[in-house]
């Protein structure tokens, strides 16, 4: 009963003989190894110290304005469902024409889908984007068949009158330049597809056409 264990500490000096002897002690301060730590909490619930370990809540994702009410109202419409994640990028995608930041943070908070599953589907499907795009979406098929046949002077085509490289936007925002490797009309290759529109057997002196039908609307 007159056994103390003690942790974390330094013999100094031992003074006496066995049965009668003092020790002097160096005692360090209590500290958790990160590199030994495995994180079972088993230091927390042994703790002789009365501080208690309090975890920073993380502040709640408030929406912009021209924001809230669509998505509240996407979101409210979808979660009941079975695998309600993608619908709910789906609708707000095509309410705003590309998925913002704010809102993939608050779809995540509202959902209980972490961010980064969120960020991996938004960035894996090319119909959603990420960053804000064009009106239209141009879409220049450069996979084998419609490479072949000249797609790659329909992009150069488009580049040229839209004034903008691949992945850029137009800066009245009217217009997206983007590549697909297939849009699923190799009978009609070269292929382009404008929105949910697709214009097949292309010359490059067709795209002026097409550019300006979509200038006019």
């Amino acid at each position: 009963k007159d056994i103390d264990v003690l942790t974390l500490s330094d013999v100094e000096t031992i003074q006496g003989e066995p049965g009668n002897f003092r020790v002097a002690l160096s005692r360090k301060a209590r500290y958790v190894d990160e590199s030994a730590c495995t994180g079972c909490g088993a230091c927390v619930v042994n703790c002789p110290t009365r501080n208690f370990v309090q975890v920073q809540e993380k502040a709640r994702t408030e929406l912009a304005p021209e924001f809230k009410a669509k998505v509240v109202s996407i979101i409210e419409h979808n979660k009941r469902r079975d695998g309600p994640l993608m619908p709910i990028l789906q609708q707000i995608n095509a309410s705003f024409n590309y998925l913002p930041e704010p809102v993939l943070r608050y779809v995540s908070q509202e959902t209980g889908y972490s961010l980064s599953h969120i960020m991996r589907v938004a960035t894996f499907y090319g119909s959603f984007s990420v960053v804000p795009r064009g009106k239209y979406v141009v879409h220049v098929c450069l996979g084998t068949t419609c490479y072949v046949r000249g797609s790659e002077r329909l992009m150069d085509k488009f580049s040229d009158i839209l004034k903008i490289r691949p992945d850029e936007s137009t800066s009245d925002m009217l217009f997206t330049l983007k590549t697909v490797r297939c849009i699923g009309c190799c009978g009609l290759a070269p292929a382009v597809m404008v929105g949910d529109s697709v214009f097949g057997k292309l010359t490059s002196k067709a795209v002026p056409e097409i550019v300006n039908k979509y200038r006019g609307r």
